[in-house]
């Protein structure tokens, strides 16, 4: 179900998402891991800490323009969904950029994952689990 919405670069559900993650988390209780870009909402955060403590969460504060940069200069090969960066990471044959990598899209679609994202870094700071780190170079972060 999320292949569906990840095909057409949409944000998967939080009900999807949240279902998967908790189905796969539940048989990792008490193992150590690192979850990348979850939970990001208020009820991913919430499901979340009903099957495990979180112990430490980062938050990489990087400016939104270095971010729409980075964004706009990424590159995806469809049919294997490989990730290229035309700075650090260039494709061995050049594609075509992807409709939701155009610098319209990319502003619209941070402005939302602040948004999105807000509550939970609320969340975490007030349980004096969140770290955060700012900066503009990947290899510095």
């Amino acid at each position: 179900m999320a292949k569906q919405y990840i095909e057409k670069s949409l944000l998967v559900p939080d009900h999807v998402i949240t279902h998967l993650m908790m189905s796969e988390l539940e048989n990792r209780c008490g193992q150590h891991w690192l979850l990348d870009g979850f939970p990001r909402t208020l009820g991913q955060a919430e499901a979340l800490d009903k099957i495990c403590e979180v112990d430490l969460v980062i938050s990489l504060n990087i400016p939104f323009e270095t971010l729409k940069d980075r964004l706009s200069r990424r590159w995806i090969h469809p049919p294997s969904r490989r990730v290229y960066n035309l700075d650090f990471n260039p494709p061995h044959v050049h594609g075509i950029d992807q409709e939701d990598d155009k610098p319209e899209a990319i502003a619209a679609r941070l402005r939302q994952y602040k948004d999105m994202t807000k509550p939970v870094i609320e969340l975490y700071k007030s349980q004096g689990v969140l770290h955060q780190f700012s900066g503009m170079e990947t290899n510095k972060i």
